[in-house]
């Protein structure tokens, strides 16, 4: 078996159409290995999208583990009844954590429904900030494998954006400021689960989008996620998954910290290719956003590396928490309106500058 091939998965075809992201080691970002450290910022400019090998470290090691196990839990939340799942949703309350089920959210301004399902579960709930959301049992049970899972993801972030602060020249721990641990966030996890769709009707799963907050982690077994690369004349192309390597992505926040500067890349979710398309497929995520109460707009500092607004223009004043409730909540069915879907997109009109 191939060290690109996860075991017991038809392999991922040679033929599809593939982005082509770097590939970072987590182990040589940590270590200070400079050349590693100058391709990570490229990625996060250029497209911001990429792997990261998370193997050799301790930090890596144990979020592989741990979401390993995870996509068991998911698995068999999926596996409980649509009444008992439906009672986790808890979108009338104005929360996008919790459950949304099958064909429940819209991915285009047509209206065209969605074709997954997702469980949504807070950081402030499993690390006791904020009072805890109802759970069922298979979620309740595993509340310390979630703790967990959620520190490993929160340290790599926080590494990440340290990094990023490095490169952009910001006073120390500027990036990680805003995503402190504690302090109330819409960070969480997400359990994903996708059907094989029928071969005679087999359309976009997830639509095209960029994410709403500052770094994802993302892991999954069978393809389906594609991008779709800066320029005029990009095609989308699917992100291939690797063992042992998180995909890893950037998302509105950081666009708007840097004045677009960094990239929140536009990607979509479609069936897998090939034999990979006849399994359904799960994924894993983790969403790190900044807090709740952070205003979403270019960083003071950083003059020298952070591009200045251009002349005129005066950036909206919203708040993490709003941005995200409004990019979140405003795309579910019962709350969509055609005449308001470009007011809850995110930044993909800088994601798809050509001038590269």
């Amino acid at each position: 078996m191939s060290a690109d091939t996860f075991s017991g998965i038809p392999p991922f075809p040679d033929d599809a159409p593939t982005a082509p992201l770097l590939r970072l080691s987590l182990q040589k970002l940590l270590s200070g290995d400079e050349v590693e450290s100058e391709r990570f910022f490229s990625a996060c400019k250029d497209i911001g999208f990429f792997y990261l090998d998370l193997r050799g470290v301790p930090e890596g090691d144990s979020i592989l583990e741990d979401a390993d196990q995870l996509f068991d839990v998911g698995e068999q939340f999926f596996d409980l009844s649509v009444e008992e799942k439906t009672s986790y949703d808890f979108s009338e309350k104005k929360s996008y954590f919790g459950y949304k089920g099958y064909g429940t959210g819209v991915i285009d301004k047509a209206g065209t429904l969605d074709r997954n399902e997702f469980y949504n579960v807070s950081k402030d709930d499993i690390l006791s900030i904020s009072s805890p959301w109802p759970a069922p049992e298979i979620i309740t049970h595993n509340r310390p494998l979630l703790k967990s899972y959620i520190l490993s993801a929160h340290q790599i972030v926080t590494f990440l954006l340290s990094t990023l602060t490095t490169h952009l020249h910001l006073p120390p721990s500027t990036l990680p400021s805003l995503h402190r641990l504690h302090t109330p966030s819409g960070d969480q996890v997400r359990f994903v689960k996708a059907p094989p769709q029928p071969p005679q009707d087999s359309r976009t799963a997830l639509g095209e989008h960029t994410d709403f907050g500052s770094i994802t982690i993302l892991f999954n077994r069978l393809g389906g996620l594609q991008v779709l690369p800066p320029g005029k004349d990009a095609e989308w192309c699917y992100v291939r998954p690797l063992p042992g390597h998180a995909i890893v992505n950037l998302g509105d926040a950081m666009v708007k910290f840097t004045n677009g500067l960094l990239r929140s890349n536009i990607h979509r979710v479609v069936a897998p290719p090939g034999k990979q398309a006849e399994r359904t497929r799960y994924s894993l995520v983790y969403f790190a956003r900044p807090e709740d109460e952070v205003l979403l707009r270019r960083l003071e500092e950083g003059e020298d590396v952070i591009p200045p607004l251009g002349e005129g223009v005066v950036e909206e004043e919203i708040c993490s928490k709003d941005w995200i409730l409004r990019r979140a909540i405003g795309k579910r069915v019962g709350v969509f309106k055609p005449e308001e879907w470009e007011k809850g997109q995110g930044t993909e009109k800088l994601s798809q500058r050509s001038s590269l």
